[in-house]
């Protein structure tokens, strides 16, 4: 008899549909702003460093997020050096992350299954009946994380760039990770670099 071990796949199929939420990503909102001297930026010797302040610079969140932006200026042409040098440029980054409001799924009792047993012809003559109710009831909460990147890059004291990048996305998505995040925001926000000054735009 194999409809009992083919109804517990199926209840366990409807039970996993039932109480998990679609993973979720928002597109990344990226806003920059260049400078009064456009032509330095993209070339010549840049460091990447954490804003000052900043007390979570020796993370291993942060250096993620410090490699991500460091692969996308040495892709544009910069030279990416591990210490400040004379005449170079720098990289401040500066992070945000939180949490936002739970993302619930809710269900309304337990799930009911009706086993009812028959002879005679063919098959067993055993019929499964799963039900499950959706309403309100217990919950499963998928958290909304929120992941913004932004970058400030100075001439000695003269800012020349600035940009930021921001998203958000459900804990049980492919961007959840700060790895995963590091490498989107950091490709989103240096897309087209240095972009139209002041304009908002989303990068999917």
């Amino acid at each position: 008899m194999r409809t009992p071990a083919l109804a517990s796949a199926a209840l366990a199929a409807l039970l996993l549909s039932a109480c998990t939420t679609p993973a979720y990503v928002s597109p990344v909102e990226v806003t920059r702003f260049t400078g009064a001297a456009p032509a330095q930026l993209g070339r010549g010797p840049i460091t990447v460093v954490a804003a000052p302040g900043d007390v979570g610079a020796d993370s291993l969140e942060f250096s993620l997020y410090r490699n991500a932006v460091a692969a996308e200026l040495g892709r544009l042409g910069y030279t990416v050096t591990g210490g400040t040098s004379a005449g170079g440029q720098v990289a401040e980054i500066v992070l945000e992350r939180g949490v936002n409001a739970p993302l619930t799924t809710d269900r309304q009792g337990p799930v009911s299954v009706g086993v009812g047993g028959g002879t005679g012809g063919y098959g067993s003559g055993l019929g499964v009946g799963i039900g499950i109710n959706l309403g309100g009831g217990g919950s499963r909460d998928t958290e909304e994380l929120y992941r913004q990147l932004r970058v400030i890059i100075r001439s000695g004291t003269t800012p020349l760039w600035e940009g930021r990048a921001n998203f958000t996305a459900s804990s049980n998505s492919d961007y959840a990770g700060e790895q995963a995040a590091a490498g989107r925001l950091a490709q989103a926000l240096f897309q087209g670099f240095p972009g139209e000054s002041g304009a908002t735009i989303e990068v999917r």
